[in-house]
């Protein structure tokens, strides 16, 4: 896990060393224990390292191959690298390092970009070959590891933070109405799409190639989607969908827990990570650690996972530790979150904590039950929605019934100071629709007040909600659980979630791992999806234990990662502009975002 910025063009100098330098040095805490840099007519490669496979800097990067032609920056780790190094060394490959850096390479100078499939894991990566005078660049299914590009003066950038490239004094902070007015409607900015307009993401799942300081076509190696869209209807007994499920799971813990340093894993009060703790114990993880965030605020209430954390604990036999965090330490962190936030969130912040935990115990690493809910359609809309959606389609179509209903609609938006009710008949005819009112933050109507007139404009120009969906996730499955499954997972998940673990662990220098967002996890279960939501309580993902997960914990009412923001930020006025964002840090992040930068 680490940083890296490239720079590809024409020239002899691609990246002045001063811009490269304040690249790098935004890029620090991404990886405080090595740095280094590859320079070549027309390319520039920097990269900071956090070691976690093969400590030793015969390890670091930029890493050139044996052969002399090509040359690696990447971020992630590819879990299955043991299995791929034997296969390269059964056609005789010799080793330099047990990394997965240099398997990667091995690999790519081997089958080029058709390697990609057989990497499994997180990453982003780029590949510059000295004899062709291209570059390759990459980035994992999930898109759980970020890359960023630009295009200035004749030269490409690729970089593993947005703020990297503003480091460069490059790129123009001229901001970006779609993926700005994405953030206030949904809490985070949708890629490709970024905050700023010269600035996009190579979207998850993507590769590219550049050549002579130009960036060609991108093309899909991998969509998640299609996992979704062609579930077949499998008739199976139920033994035999949990027997398979558990497998695969056990499988996916497994891979997670690659490393030469230790694991530890964070630990709430639900379902998922006390799965994965369980999960984890079961595969030979030694002296794990849990790591709990409390806050007094929550003290005696529902929402304070400590307690149930320490019982599942005990449960397993690891170590546990609860760190409380205070309201005048979120306050004095405040400026610091807001630099390490890469792009514009309404979420994100108790990771950071939970991350911050971790590193003072000593951990580089750690795995998240990020993406249950998404994999086993654990949301309570998943349930919700298609029964609006079946119950208002056809309702809606009756003569007059859409005019009372946008009456009725127009006068809640204005008794509840909420403009999401306006749209509630059009949105709630489809399941993406349904979606969008469930999970967005603000309205359309809103857009003026929060961007302005003009950008607000440009941003909405054939605005329609399904069509936003859709350039998101590409085609829906009919089956509307299916397309809400994908629809998180190609959403909420990807645009907010995974990049909030991402800048948020990063800031102390520790690596998140996602057992639960996994292409090849996704693979192995497709065939039963379709059936996923007829368990209740993700009850394929707590059969998949040997020991299994306490009655109380599995039944526990859901609460979600929250954070006491509201009692925190008490003294922010609330007002119809601010009302929709001052529920969270970000009602402060967004007015500080630009000078953070």
């Amino acid at each position: 896990m680490c940083g890296f910025i490239a720079a590809f063009g024409k020239g002899k100098i691609v990246l002045d060393s001063t811009a490269l330098r304040c690249a790098m040095e935004r890029m620090r805490r991404r990886g405080p224990d090595d740095e280094g840099t590859w320079h070549g007519e027309g390319v520039v490669l920097g990269h900071r390292r956090l070691a976690i496979l093969d400590l030793d800097p015969r390890a670091a990067q930029p890493m050139q191959s044996s052969c002399g032609r090509f040359v690696i920056a990447f971020n992630g780790e590819v879990y299955n690298f043991r299995a791929l190094r034997r296969d390269l060394e059964a056609r005789g490959v010799v080793f330099r390092t047990t990394s997965d850096t240099e398997v990667i390479l091995a690999l790519f100078a081997a089958e080029g970009e058709a390697m990609l499939p057989k990497l499994h894991g997180m990453f982003a990566l780029a590949i510059w070959d000295c004899i062709t005078r291209r570059a390759f660049i990459a980035r994992d299914p999930y898109g759980i590891k970020p890359l960023y590009l630009t295009v200035a003066s004749g030269t490409v950038l690729v970089a593993s933070q947005v703020k990297a490239l503003m480091a460069t004094g490059r790129v123009s902070c001229e901001p970006d109405p779609r993926g700005q007015a994405g953030f206030w409607m949904l809490g985070s900015v949708p890629e490709p799409y970024t905050w700023f307009r010269g600035i996009r993401a190579l979207p998850a799942g993507h590769c590219a190639w550049i050549e002579e300081g130009r960036l060609g076509p991108t093309r899909c190696w991998y969509d998640i989607g299609e996992a979704w869209r062609s579930v077949g209807g499998l008739n199976t007994a139920e033994e035999d969908a949990v027997e398979q499920v558990r497998a695969a799971l056990q499988e996916s813990v497994a891979r997670h827990l690659v490393a030469d340093v230790p694991v530890g894993v964070f630990l709430s009060g639900g379902v998922d990570s006390g799965a994965l703790a369980g999960l984890m114990v079961e595969a030979g993880a030694l002296e794990l650690e849990g790591v709990t965030i409390t806050y007094d605020e929550f003290a005696g209430r529902h929402e304070d996972e400590a307690p149930v954390a320490a019982r599942l604990a005990a449960h397993y036999g690891i170590r546990h530790t609860v760190r409380r965090v205070t309201r005048d330490e979120f306050l004095g962190d405040l400026p610091r979150i807001l630099s390490a936030m890469d792009q514009p969130s309404i979420d994100g912040i108790n990771t950071w904590y939970a991350s911050k935990a971790a590193a003072e115990r000593g951990l580089k690493v750690v795995v998240s039950g990020v993406g249950g809910d998404e994999l086993f359609q654990g949301y309570p809309s998943c349930r919700q929605l298609p029964r609006l959606v079946a119950a208002w389609a056809p309702l809606s179509r009756v003569p007059g019934a859409m005019r009372l209903a946008n009456a009725a609609a127009r006068l809640q938006a204005q008794r509840s100071d909420n403009g999401r009710w306006k749209y509630a008949p059009q949105w709630a005819r489809t399941i993406a629709g349904a979606w969008w009112l469930r999970r967005s933050v603000c309205s359309p109507d809103e857009l003026v007040a929060l961007m302005g007139p003009e950008l607000a404009a440009m941003a909405l120009r054939d605005f329609e909600v399904n069509h936003w969906v859709q350039t998101m996730t590409g085609p829906l499955p009919d089956n509307s659980r299916l397309a809400l499954g994908q629809i998180e997972s190609m959403s909420y998940l990807r645009n907010q979630l995974l990049r909030d673990s991402d800048w948020a662990s990063m800031d102390h220098s520790v690596e998140l791992r996602t057992p639960l967002v996994d292409a090849f996890l996704l693979q192995q279960v497709q065939p039963w999806l379709q059936s996923f939501s007829d368990w209740p309580n993700k009850k394929l993902l707590t059969e998949a234990l040997t020991n299994p997960l306490p009655h109380s914990i599995v039944n526990r009412k859901k609460t979600g990662f929250g954070i006491p923001v509201n009692s925190w930020l008490t003294e922010v006025p609330s007002t119809r502009r601010t009302r929709p964002v001052v529920r969270s840090a970000i009602g402060v992040a967004t007015g500080c975002y630009q000078t953070s930068l």
